[in-house]
């Protein structure tokens, strides 16, 4: 086998993305390795059909983690041996692509994201030329490039003139997750928010919304803003009373499970730089597959999609906005909640990691060919 190695700075336990990318890439006959972040509280690894490994680092964040995390990085690479690298988001495509070029070989970037217009870049002009230096360099230089839907593909090809590719992040279509029927009352049920606790999320609208509403919010995940959100939750009543709980971060299996359970998901976003506007994020994809209504902003991709498939309600973003359309869903207007969850069980046929899996091996082909697995 050929081997391909990738990098992030993820904990790997909870990147959907990555492991739907290196798991399908391993099934169809190539030696996979991905490396990614360790955290104090990071959890043992999840067995996986490819091989992993996490560095550890002493700084968690800002300049000296990236710093450290690049130069560590670095030197493991030193120590391997691949066919392919591949950088995943600008804060590892350094060290990727100057293994790749010591070695004479592909040098692939996966933009997950923008990453020179994400909030906590958009507002620092410094650091935000920094990381714009960073992709000018590495762009160009790129063997095979691809990122996760056509407004940033598009986005890329405007300002670099590089071909990039589309491998949106879909979940895997599992027939037997769903319940035969969409969730008879959805009252009875809770609100559900999966992903980062970050700025532009729309996170704080959606709490102070909470005291309108009458069911449940359950938060999954971790991020900058953690203690904050926490903190003005409680100051609203919202944790004494149990309207709101914060799960932390969950387990991929344990995330699929509670999400069919939700009533209703949130997928909202703030206008703060183009990498949230031209998003197109993998819980849009959760809740369609788990058949669960969820709230949008009106941003290219989540529009597209929505005027397609029907799955979702658009709404503003402010907290009366927020409670309007969440009460409006799940007490006054049953009909349009089964009409959006039945449309999600029939998109989900068509948006799927089966479907999508296909341009991503397609584009791996361009660059070698692999061994293949007998039946």
């Amino acid at each position: 086998m050929r081997p391909l190695l990738f990098a992030v700075t993820t904990d790997l336990n909870y990147d959907q993305r990555m492991q739907r990318i290196c798991g399908s890439l391993a099934a169809h006959g190539y030696s996979v390795l991905l490396i990614g972040r360790e955290w104090p509280h990071s959890q043992p690894l999840s067995p996986q059909p490819y091989k992993q490994h996490r560095l550890r680092c002493l700084f968690k964040k800002g300049k000296l983690f990236y710093l450290e995390y690049n130069l560590k990085l670095f030197l493991y690479l030193i120590r391997q041996r691949a066919s392919i690298w591949c950088a995943i988001d600008l804060d590892t495509a350094l060290p990727i692509w100057l293994r790749a070029t010591l070695g004479g070989q592909p040098f692939v970037y996966d933009a997950h994201e923008l990453f020179t217009e994400v909030p906590e870049v958009v507002g620092r002009p410094i650091i935000k030329r920094v990381w714009q230096q960073v992709e000018k360099f590495i762009v160009p230089r790129t063997t095979l490039a691809y990122t996760v839907g056509p407004a940033l593909a598009d986005w890329f090809v405007q300002q670099y003139g590089q071909p990039f590719a589309v491998v949106r992040n879909i979940s895997r279509l599992e027939v037997a997750e769903l319940p035969p029927t969409p969730m008879a009352d959805p009252a009875n049920g809770y609100i559900l928010y999966q992903g980062v606790l970050n700025e532009g999320r729309g996170l704080e609208a959606l709490l102070d919304a909470m005291p309108q509403i009458k069911v449940r919010l359950i938060i999954c995940g971790e991020g900058d803003l953690s203690a904050s959100l926490r903190e003005r939750a409680q100051k609203l009543g919202l944790l004494a009373s149990g309207q709101v709980e914060f799960r932390g971060f969950v387990l991929p299996d344990e995330l699929r499970l509670i999400t069919r359970q939700a009533s209703l998901g949130i997928m909202l976003l703030e206008n703060r730089g183009l990498s949230y506007y031209y998003s197109l994020a993998n819980k849009f994809f959760d809740y369609l597959h788990a058949a669960v209504p969820q709230l949008i902003v009106d941003f290219p991709e989540y529009r597209r999609l929505n005027d397609l498939y029907d799955v979702a309600e658009v709404v503003e973003l402010t907290p009366d906005a927020l409670a309007a359309a969440i009460n409006r869903l799940l007490f006054d207007d049953p009909e349009r909640y089964h009409q959006l969850a039945s449309n999600c069980r029939r998109a989900r046929l068509e948006l799927n990691w089966q479907r999508e899996e296909q341009t991503l091996l397609a584009l791996y082909a361009t660059l070698l060919q692999p061994v293949s697995i007998p039946a």
